[in-house]
């Protein structure tokens, strides 16, 4: 079983992987060639932050981050880049969403995570896991489709139901008794 410094050299050399791009030039120092290679440095100068809140110093007064797989959504999280603006509704077709989003981490752009940050496909997002547990808790009960089936083509009996309290958890009439 290899040491532990032998897993951490690896780790190390995943996180560190050689240049993509190596420069090199030859130089003939007292009579003997050498190759020398000169280090890759690329800074980019970008606005990261989006429409921010906060207001960004002017761009003589910042700094150059160093940016990597490690400190990634820290940085992230600094600099809070936000998107806000209006798309059209194509759910009720009536009028805009406004979208506005903050990202603090790389998981922010996963879409449950951006339906999560708008109300609209929230709700929707909530109702598909309420029916996707529902066909779950379905599954191998005799009848069950039978009933909702049922249920589902009578309005009146869909509206009563809709319309009654929610009945209370076990655990809450438990401690109601107590």
């Amino acid at each position: 079983m290899p040491n532990s410094k032998s897993r951490s050299g690896q780790k190390f050399i995943a996180r560190n992987r050689a240049p993509r791009v190596q420069i090199e030039y030859d130089v003939e120092i007292y009579g003997a060639e050498r190759k020398i290679q000169l280090p890759f440095v690329m800074g980019v100068m970008a606005d990261l932050v989006g429409k921010s809140v906060d207001p960004q110093p002017s761009v003589d007064e910042r700094k150059f981050l160093e940016i990597d797989i490690d400190n990634f959504d820290e940085r992230m999280k600094s600099l809070k880049p936000r998107v806000a603006y209006q798309v059209d509704n194509t759910l009720t077709g009536e009028g805009k969403l406004n979208i506005d989003l903050t990202f603090e981490s790389m998981e922010d752009f996963s879409p449950a995570a951006i339906a999560r940050k708008v109300d609209a496909l929230d709700n929707l997002l909530d109702a598909r896991t309420q029916l996707s547990n529902l066909l779950s808790y379905m599954d191998g009960k005799n009848g069950a489709e039978e009933l909702i089936s049922k249920i589902l083509q009578n309005p009146a009996l869909l509206q009563s139901l809709t319309d009654a309290p929610k009945p209370a958890a076990e655990d809450d009439n438990n401690q109601r008794e107590d």
